[in-house]
């Protein structure tokens, strides 16, 4: 199966399209439990706001990695991709592979999916089987077993070198130490590098060390305003960046930022990848930095602007956050190209000339 980069960028775009309800869906209702319930709500068992709150933990530390894996394989090889695609997806998760190794594994499910529909053959009275038991069960049983024993034997290895990359770092500058975290939240909009940090500071919150989360949640937080704040800047100084397709994008990123859910950005990150990962990691990793000197604390792991009340110096984190924001918007305001009105109409990669040649070619034929 071979695949161009826009084959491999298309089926990652589904699998984030189907991923994206579940975040937003799971991530309020945690905010909402937080917002009810308070920063102990996890301890509030039995009540009506600690359903609410747990049914959004359950979603969000279970559900994400194999809703992608599954939406990949579904996209790369139909629905008889689907079953395979959630048996990775749960693998993943359970060898410590991440959201890394859900799409990698949903890559191979999609390939293996589509050579056992090329090479299996059945008589006519039994091809009726192939979609709903042939392939579901051998896709998932081959699929199931290599992600145990190849794929995410090294995936796991790199994440939790990395894991173990930022441990080391908290004998050093505090200002060092809460940049590289919060660049690793703001790297990838909630991809695997961010799930990395993540689980490694709700481990230190756990243990009672609350810096960490302050860090990680700031830079959450980041690149929802940010992808704003450039925004805003284009409109200030008349130079458009973003085509009307992201401007629709756009207009979740304002409640969905608020509610720290940071994957609203990743439909606008695919179209223009390293000025809007540059600047998300710039800004994020200064505010971070600035949150770890100020000694700002976070009780708790997740619920954006709602919880920020209940932190140790919220006062400095709200500096920090604004000033992150403004300082990727900024950056990526004067990275992103300046479209035409036909690049904003029609996206960016418009080019009117290659459409007239394209226009002359049928003319002649």
């Amino acid at each position: 199966m071979k695949m161009n980069f826009k084959e491999i960028k298309r089926h990652v775009m589904t699998g984030i399209s189907f991923m994206v309800p579940v975040v937003v869906g799971a991530g309020l209702c945690q905010a909402l439990g937080v917002i009810l319930g308070g920063p102990n709500i996890a301890d509030q068992t039995g009540t009506f706001i600690y359903f609410i709150y747990k049914a959004g933990n359950m979603a969000m530390g279970t559900m994400i990695i194999p809703v992608i894996a599954a939406a990949i394989a579904y996209s790369i090889a139909d629905r008889p991709g689907i079953a395979p695609g959630l048996v990775v997806g749960l693998v993943s998760a359970e060898v410590k592979a991440g959201f890394l190794g859900g799409i990698l594994g949903a890559f191979f499910v999609g390939w293996l999916v589509n050579l056992m529909k090329k090479h299996i053959k059945l008589p006519k009275t039994m091809q009726g089987l192939m979609p709903i038991l042939i392939i579901p069960f051998f896709a998932s049983l081959i699929s199931g077993v290599v992600m145990f024993t190849v794929l995410g034997v090294p995936i796991a290895a790199f994440m939790k070198a990395f894991t173990d990359f930022i441990a080391s770092l908290s004998s050093g500058s505090k200002f060092v130490y809460g940049a590289v975290m919060s660049a690793g939240s703001a790297f990838d909009f909630g991809g695997p590098v961010n799930k990395t940090v993540s689980l490694y500071t709700t481990g230190m919150l756990a243990d009672g060390i609350l810096q960490p989360k302050a860090c990680h949640m700031v830079a959450c937080m980041i690149p929802p305003i940010g992808v704003l704040v450039a925004w805003a800047l284009s409109k200030i100084f008349h130079k458009p960046i973003w085509t009307n397709d992201e401007k629709e994008n756009l207009k979740a990123c304002g409640p969905m930022g608020i509610c720290m859910i940071t994957e609203c950005v990743i439909p606008l990150a695919m179209n223009d990848l390293w000025r809007v990962v540059v600047s998300s990691v710039i800004g994020g990793s200064i505010a971070g930095g600035l949150c770890m000197m100020w000694d700002v604390q976070s009780p708790v792991a997740h619920g954006g602007w709602f919880v920020i009340p209940s932190f140790t110096h919220a006062d400095k984190f709200v500096i920090a956050l604004v000033l992150g924001s403004l300082i990727m918007g900024t950056v990526l305001f004067l990275l992103k190209r300046r479209l035409s009105e036909e690049q904003v109409i029609n996206g960016s990669d418009y080019d009117p000339n290659e459409n007239q040649e394209a226009a002359d070619v049928n003319i002649e034929f």
